[in-house]
């Protein structure tokens, strides 16, 4: 196991990079590559968590993604690489992770990209964690010679499986979104067999932008009455709290207040339509998970394995 924070000169002879390796789309793009034959150095923070893919044949570099020198190192060498901020902690940490990733990308002279985004980051701020995210596509953007494919991916049907631990102890699923608002939202399974694809096709130029949109729009109402029948709870019922209430809940899990904040802003931007999809849904930007495949395959295995450790 090599650590980013070696002196020890790095192989050059890796083709693909992969971000956020263990994590829910990262994993998915990193075992399509392995799976395929191709060279993968695989990043993440957690050594142990990148072991099955060294047993797969890649190569594993441990470190943080605010450190520019780090990432240089990491991405020397290779053709292309996928992209993607850690899960936020602060706006702040955001600010300084995409600065050290774009500077790598520029020290490292990397060709290729594909960047984890959202729908909604065309919008330069008010809306919460994507306002980081809309910032680093504009710092990508402005690097000569890089060729990078922005994913505005829908909201993650995974996001949903917050909702277990209240609807195990309190019988219903309470949100800040309008229950009658329609959002596109996709499988994580799905952003990453897409995001993939394109690394494997370096079918882009220049600086693009692709939203993914799911397999279709849903309200979270619809959404609690699917995850309610795949759950065997038909009477499921979805309750909009206020933004205060989610506030408290959040803070409740761990959250700092700050933290919470920007998720909060993030709501508010749903509701009142700020941030929403550009694109017409399309063949191009439709993918395949549906909402009661993803509560069959995910999001049942998960509430019922939580009752019976419970």
């Amino acid at each position: 196991m090599n650590s980013l924070k070696d002196k020890v000169a790095v192989s050059t002879d890796a083709k693909y990079v992969i971000l956020g390796a263990s994590g829910n789309t990262g994993s998915i793009i990193a075992d399509s590559l392995l799976s395929k034959g191709k060279k993968v150095r695989v990043v993440g923070r957690d050594a142990g968590r990148l072991q099955r893919f060294v047993r797969q044949g890649a190569e594993a570099f441990t470190g943080d993604m605010n450190d520019a020198a780090a990432l240089t190192k990491a991405f020397s060498g290779a053709r292309a690489a996928y992209l993607l901020l850690p899960p936020i902690t602060s706006r702040e940490d955001q600010e300084r992770e995409s600065d050290a990733i774009a500077q790598a990308v520029t020290d490292s002279g990397l060709g290729y990209a594909v960047y984890l985004s959202s729908y909604g980051a065309q919008v330069p701020e008010g809306t919460g964690p994507v306002t980081g995210l809309h910032s680093s596509e504009q710092k990508l953007n402005s690097i000569g010679g890089l060729h990078v494919l922005h994913l505005r991916a829908a909201y993650f049907m995974e996001n949903n499986l917050m909702s277990i631990s209240m609807i195990q102890g309190m019988g219903m699923f309470g949100h800040a979104l309008l229950p009658d608002l329609k959002l596109p939202m996709i499988a994580t399974r799905d952003a990453g067999d897409y995001a993939a694809q394109r690394l494997l096709n370096l079918d882009f130029s220049g600086k693009q932008t692709r939203e993914l949109l799911g397999e279709r729009d849903l309200s979270m109402a619809e959404a609690t009455t699917i995850i309610g029948r795949g759950i065997g709870k038909p009477d499921l019922r979805y309750v909009q709290f206020s933004y205060d209430q989610v506030q408290q809940v959040l803070e409740q899990t761990g959250m700092t207040p700050k933290k919470a904040a920007v998720y909060i802003e993030m709501f508010k931007a749903m509701n009142a339509g700020v941030l929403a999809a550009q694109e017409p849904r399309s063949r191009e930007n439709t993918t395949p998970t549906s909402f009661e495949q993803f509560v069959q395959d995910v999001f049942a295995p998960a509430y019922h394995g939580m009752a019976r450790t419970a």
